[in-house]
This record gives structure tokens, C-alpha cells and sequence, in this order.
């Protein structure tokens, strides 16, 4: 691809894609795809037991030589227990009634991940560090710049923009509103946060003084050749790579994603407690009107739904995790997509010159 700018050079790529971390539906095995295909792969590991955090860096690293991401949620306090918690436990003991399940309980013990993961991170071997959900502590900063790892933080915002590039990260993932999974933002309400990917990422961009990503809505070759020329130095796609055949899904959320249409995301909290977006089924449906439990503690409680869900192959009490792009979706593996991806973007620039 005729493109390259200082963060793909600083990253070995050999082309500005990068797989967004999404953790619980990414895997080891298409990070590495990706980055051996000339991208760069990223793991979402906060969900991972830590000592499946190492294995899955090992396995990356066994099946490319190129960079690689790690990402982490930022720590955050673990909320206390709302007065009204248990009105949410019997709304949930329905599904789990569906389910076979026995009656849901409230989780007990709840802590933030991010001090158990974070050294393993560290000791990954990965190029990229990227966090979400805030700006992560200056100590964790200088830990990961000592390690020689390219520091990316996530904003929905210009003013999140502005405050990650003071903290000092090497760049900034402009998240826009139409991106699947949960929203970054941390500076504000979700609901006012909303911006559109094309009117982010300039603004970002004319704001900061290091590198911006695109993200959100990005699906093809033209996508990536409209970011490019808002000033984006790269994109991260995450929908996009869901439906390739090395994704960590179920092929019941793999086949939603392919039925979908452009109209079938929403945002919704029910599943984690934390605003995401999703396609529609049945329990995002029938929790629009309700006020979930915080984050995580919300999380904690759909678990083991979820997971039972994706066991019977029943994706109406999965948590769908898809942008608006997602009907252009398509199902290959991860090589295959990356060709494809390269040869629109070439395309579709050729086609702005003619």
C-alpha cells in the first residue's frame, strides 16, 4: 500500500489497520494473522485470567515475528452495591429461567483487574499498549515507556483527546460513535459524547500533537482512504474482524452479525452496566426501559447468562458487540480480509487521483 507515516514505521507495519482489541471475541490467533498480514493484531485482555493473559502473548508470539497490541481497561473503583440491586437480580432469574439456570445471585468480591494484569502485560513481549475506559496512572505509564512499548489511549471526545496527549500517550484512538463495543468516553456522560467518526477524527486530529487512529464505522478500503485523508495515520477496525474465521466467537454471534442491517445496533447498558453498542436481540430489547446495576457489577451478573447463551447457540442473551458498519461484514479469515482491505484502500485512492 503507497502509504506510510511515522506511526507505521515505529510499529513495522505495512499498513495502517490496526484489529481492535476486543476482549472476549478477539483471540491470539487472529492478532497474530493480522499483524503477520502487515497490520497490527491487538489483544483485549482484561476478561483473561492472568495466567491465560501469558499463554495468549506466547501464542502471538509464536505466530509472528511483527508487533503486536495488549490492551487493558484503566482501573477503576469497584462501585458500592446500589440499595435497589435486588429488583435487578429477579429481573434477571427470567432469562435464567430460559436458560436452565439456576436463580442468579448477586456477585460478591468484585475487583478491578488491572493490578494483577498489568505486569503481565509488561512482560508480554507486545509493541503496543492501549488502554480504555479513562487515562491509565502516570507510574503505569513510565512502566510501559521504560518496556519500550507505543502507549495509545482511547477518546470520544476532543476534550478526552486533549487530556490523553497531556498524559503523555503516543497516540490517540478517536472512537466514534458509530463503533461496536463499549464507549470510551470518560469525561462526560456517554450521551453527550456521541460524535461521528467523520467529525471526530479532524478535529482530533487539529487538536493533539501526536498520532490519531480512526475508529468506528470503518469496514473496507474506502473507509480506511477516508480516514487517511482526514488525518488519521491509521484505523482501527473491530467489527470488521469479528466474522473472520479466527475470531474468539460463537458462531451464534458470528451469524447475527452477518443478518444485521444498518439499523439494527443500538447502545444499551443491560449487559455490562457501561454503554456499548450491539446488535438488537431479545434482552437489549426487553432492558431498554431498565436502569442496570454500575459497572461491573452489572457485568458480573449477566456472566453467567452469557455464557449459557453462547453454549446453546442462542444469541438472544449474547452481548452483540458490532458497529453500524456491520453489514458490510464479511466472512473470511484474517489474511484474506487484510488482502482485500489493501487492495480497496489502493483502489479507492487511485480512484480520488483519476
Amino acid at each position: 500500500m503507497p502509504v506510510s507515516n511515522a506511526l507505521m514505521e515505529r510499529l513495522g507495519m505495512d499498513h495502517p489497520i490496526i484489529q481492535a482489541p476486543m476482549a472476549g471475541a478477539d483471540s491470539p490467533a487472529l492478532a497474530a494473522a493480522v499483524s503477520e498480514a502487515g497490520g497490527l493484531g491487538t489483544m483485549g485482555t482484561t476478561y483473561l485470567p492472568v495466567e491465560k493473559m501469558a499463554e495468549a502473548a506466547e501464542t502471538v508470539r509464536s505466530r509472528t515475528n511483527r508487533s503486536f497490541g495488549i490492551n487493558l481497561f484503566v482501573p477503576l473503583p469497584v462501585p458500592d452495591m446500589p440499595a435497589d440491586a435486588a429488583s435487578e437480580v429477579e429481573r434477571m432469574a427470567a432469562y435464567h429461567r430460559d436458560l436452565g439456570l439456576e436463580a442468579p445471585s448477586l456477585p460478591e468480591g468484585l475487583q478491578d483487574p488491572f493490578e494483577a494484569r498489568f505486569p503481565v502485560a509488561l512482560g508480554s513481549g507486545a509493541k503496543v499498549f492501549s488502554f480504555t475506559f479513562g487515562i491509565v496512572p502516570p507510574e503505569a505509564m513510565a512502566a510501559a515507556r521504560q518496556r519500550g512499548m507505543v502507549i495509545m489511549g482511547t477518546a470520544t471526545t476532543v476534550a478526552e483527546a486533549v487530556a490523553l496527549d497531556r498524559a503523555g500517550v503516543d497516540a490517540i484512538v478517536a472512537q466514534g460513535a458509530e463503533a461496536g463495543g463499549h464507549r470510551g468516553t470518560f469525561a462526560g456522560p456517554v450521551e453527550a459524547s456521541l460524535v461521528g467518526t467523520m467529525a471526530l477524527v479532524p478535529q482530533v486530529v487539529d487538536a493533539v500533537g501526536v498520532p490519531v487512529v480512526a475508529s468506528g464505522g470503518i469496514m473496507d478500503g474506502r473507509g480506511i482512504a477516508a480516514a487517511l485523508a482526514l488525518g488519521a495515520s491509521a484505523v482501527q477496525m473491530g467489527t470488521a474482524f469479528l466474522t473472520c474465521d479466527e475470531a474468539g466467537v460463537v458462531p451464534a454471534y458470528r451469524d447475527a452479525l452477518l443478518a444485521a442491517n444498518e439499523t439494527d445496533t443500538a447502545l444499551t447498558s443491560a449487559f455490562s452496566g457501561r454503554m456499548a453498542r450491539g446488535v438488537r436481540n431479545r434482552f437489549l430489547s426487553e432492558m431498554a426501559d431498565h436502569d442496570p446495576l454500575p459497572f461491573p457489577i452489572q457485568n458480573a451478573l449477566t456472566r453467567p447468562m452469557r455464557t449459557a447463551s453462547a453454549a446453546a447457540g442462542n444469541a438472544e442473551f449474547l452481548s452483540l458487540w458490532a458497529g453500524q458498519g456491520v453489514p458490510m461484514a464479511r466472512r473470511l479469515s484474517a489474511r484474506e480480509l487484510m488482502v482485500q482491505l489493501v487492495g480497496e484502500t489502493e483502489a479507492a485512492i487511485a480512484g480520488l487521483r483519476a
